[in-house]
């Protein structure tokens, strides 16, 4: 490792968390709460989840249609990211997204991606 690259208390910095980092985590957290929020009155309510998401009318069939295509292309830069930068357990982000939320998953996976970078995984262009 290159004297330039090591900060100045002598270490790689790997183990700091970046401004960037902890606003992704930030989001992860206001993403999990925001939806789980709904989700649990879903279930107290005993509501046909899948049902009112496809079911009421065309303006949230355009917010589903939205939605997944943001979700598909998240998934798909998790994976092609995560292998460009050797990120270990990816498939941990990948799995969170259909079981918890992708407004908890995708910041999450950033926040960790932005570890990853300041390590020095992949190549330093992003």
């Amino acid at each position: 490792m290159s004297a330039a690259s090591t900060s100045p208390g002598g270490s790689d910095g790997a183990g700091r968390w970046t401004p960037r980092a902890v606003l992704y985590l930030v989001l992860a957290v206001i993403g999990l709460v925001g939806t789980w929020t709904y989700n649990v009155v879903a279930i107290l309510e005993r509501r046909d989840y899948l049902g009112d998401w496809f079911g009421s009318g065309p303006s949230v069939s355009s917010l589903t249609t939205d939605l997944l295509v943001v979700a598909i292309a998240a998934v798909l830069f998790m994976v092609v990211e995560g292998r460009r930068l050797r990120m270990r357990r990816v498939w941990l982000f990948l799995l969170a997204v259909p079981l918890l939320a992708l407004a908890f998953a995708f910041p999450l996976f950033l926040a960790f991606r932005e570890r990853a970078l300041q390590r020095g995984g992949g190549d330093a262009a992003s």
